[in-house]
């Protein structure tokens, strides 16, 4: 499975599956390596930040350059892992995880205002001033009862989008 030119056996497709708690179906495997194997240029059994950008859906996102953070060196299994969070299938709590890890640049398990500024400031561009986001963030997180000096954790995020009906998902072509 390392190695791009090889095929994936029917234990590995399984392996996927299970590491990605089953969000995508076997078929959608064999069309995500597929993909992978395109996006993997030099053979490596890895995806680059600049073989990603490749995409152009992904290359406009806002949020690219944060994403990319997450996501470059990933082999096959882990780039199946990074998109099972937009699978139907993936549970909420999935969706949530992947947000938090979005908003929580550093990796060190908390969200600050800050954090949540730089969010906001990547998916508005020069659309709102600065003064305006913190005003909108202030007003989200007081809210949720929380304060702009509040650090928010995984369970903050349940708790603020656990009934939110979070709809992110992608559809995974199959030949």
């Amino acid at each position: 499975m390392g190695n791009t030119s090889s095929m994936l056996t029917q234990y590995d497709i399984e392996e996927v599956q299970e590491h990605c708690s089953h969000t995508f179906s076997q078929q959608e495997i064999v069309s995500l390596y597929q993909r992978f194997c395109q996006l993997d240029r030099n053979g490596g059994g890895f995806i680059s930040a600049e073989e990603f950008l490749s995409v152009p859906e992904f290359a406009v996102n806002p949020l690219s350059q944060r994403l990319l953070r997450m996501i470059d060196g990933l082999n096959f299994k882990e780039f199946v892992a990074f998109l099972s969070a937009f699978s139907p299938r993936a549970t909420l709590q999935q969706k949530i995880e992947f947000i938090f890890k979005v908003y929580d640049s550093d990796g060190n398990g908390k969200v600050t205002f800050n954090d949540l500024l730089d969010v906001l400031h990547d998916l508005t561009g020069q659309f709102i001033s600065e003064q305006q986001r913190k005003q909108v963030l202030i007003h989200v997180l007081e809210e949720a009862g929380y304060t702009k000096d509040s650090s928010l954790v995984l369970s903050d995020f349940v708790k603020i989008l656990g009934n939110s009906g979070l709809k992110m998902e992608v559809e995974v072509p199959v030949d």
